[in-house]
């Protein structure tokens, strides 16, 4: 009898023992991604067979590559740029941005710009420079010397100057450095800044297509239509920047005189700051806005010296904060603006993971970045999964181009990176940007 029970005993132990074994087979089986299957959905798909396309897919927890394709080629990054620029910020400033650098001699306070974006930009509130000025009771100088770039980056097509998209650089900029233009209740156009407003004149041999204000390449001359027919918003243009205009601006902001001078930033200067570095960062991400963008490097620039150089800083960025694929990537610009820009895939997973380590916590992270189906360039792009966003990422487009790199959740827990880029197609953006859409929704509903 005993050894009759001692035999089961044996057996009973030895069929646990295999029992635990294939389910720890099957829960292994079930926590990995098959390699195979991304391969077969991204080669399969008949919409990316036509162009030239990179995807790598990356487990941040079991910190492998699940797949790549094209991963260690050169892509143009359109907007995926700002996410180099995104870094360089979280490791150059700290909680709030530098927006002015100062000192006071005898009766005069004498400043320099740090090229913050925010001064009366968009959805920003801080007053704290134009109050600083405002209540001085010394003479005010500005020093504009210290801009080292041009007024466009490397490769920026000169052609866009009128558009929103892409205002000039400057140290000190003030209302993004764009004239907005509306048609009142009374047919008349009003323009913000109004300092602006003797420079717009209408044309009655000016006829476009439609109603559209233009500007001279080289001067604030703008001219429109003298038919006004409807009320409400028209137009956002880029005006010509000067140290001279920003005098005026400032001015008629602050009502009060401001002189130009040209004098070396002392040691002892000190800082003004503005607003919260991840609010500017959250509206540079969401809305994907090049000229924070470009302002931003200059601002980290300016922790480094006086000179605002987004060149000088890309190079100090790549040393070393970037060291692991300096040499693998073309980077010249802030904003992506630039089609001398060439990123890999494989380098932006990179990028992507020392972000991640960098902020060390996902609701942070999460609200930097657009989500999908929620807020920012995502928002019509996926739907949720029950009202929750899975994927987290910054996109990139310029025509022929579309790209998406960023952070997924999957319905069992995986949080994966991946980097996904389209270039040369002759498809419409929105047909590539349907197919990313199913490729990362069937990779979250299916892992």
């Amino acid at each position: 009898m005993n050894k009759i029970n001692n035999k089961s005993c044996v057996n009973g132990a030895f069929c646990i023992i295999v029992m635990l074994l294939l389910l720890s087979s099957i829960t292994i089986s079930a926590q990995k991604i098959p390699h195979r299957k991304i391969k077969k959905l991204i080669e399969k798909s008949e919409i990316l067979k036509e162009h030239f396309t990179g995807f790598a897919l990356y487990d941040q927890d079991k910190d492998k590559m699940i797949y790549e394709q094209n991963a260690s080629k050169h892509f143009v990054p359109a907007s995926n740029t700002k996410m180099y620029t995104f870094y360089t910020v979280l490791n150059m400033l700290g909680d709030s941005i530098p927006a002015l650098k100062y000192v006071t001699k005898n009766d005069s306070l004498i400043f320099w710009g740090t090229g913050d974006p925010t001064l009366s930009y968009s959805s920003f509130k801080s007053n704290k420079v134009l109050d600083f000025l405002r209540k001085s009771d010394k003479k005010l100088y500005f020093v504009s010397n210290n801009y080292k770039g041009n007024f466009y980056g490397a490769g920026w097509n000169y052609d866009d100057y009128q558009e929103d998209f892409q205002p000039e650089m400057t140290a000190f900029p003030v209302e993004g450095n764009t004239v907005k233009v509306y048609k009142n209740d009374n047919g008349e156009v009003t323009v913000k800044p109004a300092f602006l407003q003797p420079f717009f004149k209408p044309d009655a041999n000016y006829i476009p297509e439609n109603f559209i204000i233009k500007r001279d390449f080289y001067t604030n001359q703008f001219t429109y239509p003298a038919n006004i027919s409807k009320t409400g918003y028209l137009q956002e243009i880029p005006f010509k920047t000067s140290p001279e205009l920003t005098i005026s601006l400032l001015k008629e902001k602050i009502n009060k005189d401001i002189s130009l001078i040209d004098i070396a930033l002392p040691q002892d200067f000190k800082i003004i700051y503005s607003e919260k570095t991840d609010d500017v960062l959250r509206k540079m991400m969401m809305v994907s806005d090049n000229f924070i963008a470009e302002q931003l490097l200059l601002v980290c620039s300016s922790t480094l010296s006086n000179d605002l150089s987004t060149n000088a800083m890309i190079d100090y960025s790549k040393t070393n904060f970037m060291k692991e694929f300096a040499n693998d990537i073309s980077w010249v610009d802030s904003s992506g603006l630039s089609r001398y820009n060439l990123f890999t895939p494989n380098t932006s997973i990179t990028l992507l993971k020392k972000i991640s380590a960098k902020v060390n916590d996902d609701e942070r992270l999460h609200s930097l970045f657009p989500a999908g189906g929620v807020s920012g360039t995502l928002k019509r792009a996926y739907k949720t999964d029950n009202g929750n966003p899975f994927v987290w990422a910054k996109t990139g487009t310029l025509t022929n181009v579309y790209n998406q790199s960023g952070y997924i959740i999957t319905r069992k827990g995986k949080k994966l990176i991946y980097s996904f880029m389209n270039n040369n197609f002759t498809k419409t953006t929105e047909e590539i940007r349907n197919e990313m859409e199913r490729i990362i929704t069937k990779i979250h509903n299916d892992y």
